[in-house]
């Protein structure tokens, strides 16, 4: 019998950490061996002149999310976990949201229904705690994350998901409690609403009227105010989705200051920007690129740089949330025709995320090679724990690995996605590098493009605590 499962040959392997050429041997689904010349494998791959990384972990990725009245989102686990390892991601971690008034165990068991069987890649669950009741706060909470769901998400706006200050005091206590890490959504709610009703009383209901009611200036005071509510409880926090320069120099701010503040940010706000939401002539097309925070300007992508530059940022996203454009389900749903507030909130992105960042990053020499697979891969694998099972490339790791050709130039189109959405707002951009072949625990699952793997080959990841949600030793909150 052959010593390895799998062998990729003559590729230069990059970590987080190194760039060597080496051959990785496969036995069992994990890494087993790095060298040169080893001996054949059962399977052997060519990787001359590609680059050999770990497979990427998207962090913030939603999946058959309920729609709360809504239109539908456009992915369920195997559609968007398709799009995944088409993109060169073997892991991917959506939310379990709980329902206000639901309990929040039982919305995992559901979400857990949602995911059996229909998985590409592997995947975990956050929670999205909407309703943080004393039960949910004393009980349910601390139990889940005892079972491997370590870390949750909160919401500064959003009627069916907003809490209110004293509310995510409370759920940042229990974080602290229980070394849960904890995602905030940093937009404040009753200034949206504010602007929302301002811009549709002087008939101003275009899609582009979506980033009009969220401007830097909203997003700026939610994280200013998430990040001294961390500090008052000294709880540690993640600022998801960082848009532009104002909420950047907030994290900067309280990294400088010493707190355990970390950041992300999403392809969407380095390649697109308010004006795409215009469309032609404020017509309905811009709604393809509603998201929130919203796309903001080119001094924006300067902004966000300077904070993947400099450490600011710990983890780059997708924020994949995909919704169909045409048809009653879509974008241009009737009732989304009347004003920008009904137009779902969200665009796919999973399947270019790791090429939006090596073109605009690595070929234009903004990040190293080693910068690229810290921001896809490994900070998300330490953030999230997941280290040192997911995230590089050592023996002992899983053997989820892409390849990658440096060299090769694509345009982005829809038939390239393989996801559930009718659209890519990344349409007709072009890119240098992409991912030719992606294998998860030794197993390729994907090739130039076609889907080798199949529903059910992605495993459930019960998750560790993560090293950055303890707070700095022998800290303690202000009331202690």
């Amino acid at each position: 019998m052959p010593e390895f499962d799998l062998v990729i040959r003559g590729g230069t392997v990059v970590t987080a950490s190194d760039t060597v050429r080496a051959d990785v041997g496969v036995r069992d689904g994990l890494i087993v061996a790095l060298g040169t010349d080893l001996a054949p494998g059962q399977t052997n791959v060519d990787a001359g002149g590609l680059l050999v990384m770990p497979g990427g972990i998207d962090s913030h990725v939603h999946l058959a999310q309920p729609a709360f009245g809504g239109p539908a989102m456009a992915d369920d686990f195997e559609s968007g976990t398709r799009s995944a390892i088409a993109g060169g991601n073997t892991t991917v971690l959506p939310f379990a949201l709980q329902p206000r008034g639901a309990s929040l165990r039982s919305s995992v068991v559901d979400y857990h229904k949602e995911a059996d069987g229909k998985s590409y890649c592997d995947y975990g669950f956050h929670l999205i705690i909407s309703d943080p009741t004393s039960t949910v706060l004393g009980q349910e909470l601390p139990s889940l994350v005892d079972d491997g769901y370590s870390s949750f998400k909160v919401f500064m706006t959003y009627d069916d998901l907003v809490l209110n200050d004293r509310q995510i005091l409370d759920v940042f206590d229990c974080a602290r409690g229980c070394g849960a890490l904890v995602m905030v959504h940093c937009e404040g709610y009753d200034a949206i609403r504010f602007m929302t009703e301002k811009l549709e009383q002087a008939g101003k209901k275009a899609p582009y009227y979506h980033a009009v009611s969220r401007p830097e200036s909203v997003e700026r005071e939610a994280a200013h105010r998430a990040i001294s509510h961390a500090e008052l409880t000294d709880v540690p926090i993640m600022i998801v989705h960082v848009s532009g320069r104002e909420a950047m120099e907030q994290l900067r701010w309280a990294q400088q200051k010493g707190l355990k503040v970390y950041g992300e940010t999403c392809p969407q706000y380095i390649a697109l920007t308010a004006d795409d939401l215009k469309g032609l002539n404020m017509d309905e097309i811009g709604g393809k690129y509603v998201c929130s925070p919203p796309p903001r300007d080119h001094a924006s992508w300067d902004a966000i740089w300077e904070g993947i530059t400099t450490g600011v940022f710990q983890t780059f996203s997708s924020d994949h949330c995909p919704f169909y454009y045409e048809g009653t389900q879509g974008k241009l749903n009737p009732k989304a025709r009347t004003s920008f507030k009904w137009v779902p909130n969200g665009i796919p992105g999973v399947a270019i995320r790791m090429q939006v960042l090596f073109s605009e990053g690595v070929v234009k020499e903004r990040i190293s090679l080693n910068q690229f697979v810290a921001l896809t891969s490994t900070n998300h694998a330490k953030m999230y724990g997941l280290y040192p099972r997911k995230g590089s490339i050592a023996p002992g790791f899983d053997a989820d690995i892409v390849l990658w050709d440096p060299n090769r130039k694509e345009t982005i189109r829809q038939e390239l996605m393989h996801h559930g959405a009718d659209y890519t707002p990344y349409e007709g951009m072009a890119v240098t590098g992409w991912p030719v072949m992606t294998i998860l625990r030794g197993r390729k699952v994907m090739e130039e493009g076609k889907i080798l793997g199949e529903p059910g080959n992605g495993a459930f990841l019960k998750r560790g605590l993560s090293p950055f949600a303890k707070p700095a030793r022998d800290s303690q909150p202000a009331y202690a």
